[in-house]
């Protein structure tokens, strides 16, 4: 995430000068491992700014920054840099703007298209799946890469989430599907929710060197979130 309000006074100086600090250091520490999962062979940066910029200009300098210090070439995508409302041609800066937030629909869609924006943030767990496929098609329509995005939902939803991206190609530049989760830093009985799924234990639910791996199985079975939960389904209709 950058963005940060620091002294929680709304001081975008102090932000911009808190995001800088903290990408160097990020990039310090893990700037020069490798991957095998982009083509450049290096971990992609995938900020997510939640609309916390105001101006171009801010985000620009944020980039120069990182051009200084050589971290501009790992960025994957910037995520939904401005408020809502600010419209502006984005296809200057130098990296993959992509949206989330303002992408409410497929004409939303259109229109950040239209801007420059260069990805789409798809969310069939909070958009409806049918809206997501208007997105997806409005996008593919255009050549305009998608990933799935998280709203820190259960392992449940992951799958959902997962059942998508594992049908969308790759983001350019990296080798395998993107899908960002973050249940499991947040809830603290994530375990205990993950037996709550109904495919518990599936080897796809599981998280190997920060990747899922999916088997025929995982496709065969639909990720077994057509399937009741034994747990909910007792919650809402109680014996």
């Amino acid at each position: 995430k950058i963005g940060s309000d620091p002294d929680h006074d709304g001081d975008r100086e102090k932000m911009l000068r808190w995001d800088m600090a903290r990408i160097a250091a990020i990039h310090e520490a893990i700037g020069k491992r490798g991957t095998p999962y982009t083509a450049n062979g290096k971990i992609p940066y995938y900020f997510d700014a939640n609309g916390r910029y105001d101006s171009k200009d801010r985000l620009r300098r944020l980039l120069d920054h990182c051009a200084a210090i050589g971290a501009l070439e790992q960025i994957a995508i910037v995520e939904e840099p401005f408020p809502e409302e600010y419209r502006v041609d984005v296809s200057d800066l130098g990296v993959r703007i992509a949206a989330d937030e303002s992408a409410h629909c497929d004409h939303d869609v259109a229109e950040r298209i239209a801007l420059g924006y260069g990805a789409i943030a798809l969310k069939p767990i909070a958009k409806t799946l049918s809206m997501t496929l208007r997105i997806a098609e409005v996008a593919a329509k255009a050549k305009v890469p998608m990933f799935c995005a998280d709203l820190t939902v259960g392992p449940i939803q992951v799958d959902w989430n997962k059942s998508v991206a594992a049908r969308l190609a790759p983001l350019p530049g990296m080798t395998i599907g993107v899908l960002e989760t973050n249940g499991h830093q947040n809830y603290r009985r994530w375990a205990e929710l993950q037996q709550f799924h109904p495919a518990a234990g599936a080897e796809w639910t599981k998280v190997k060197n920060g990747c899922f791996e999916l088997s025929p199985a995982f496709y065969e079975q639909s990720a077994g979130i057509l399937k009741d939960s034994r747990h909910y389904s007792e919650v809402v209709f109680p014996q």
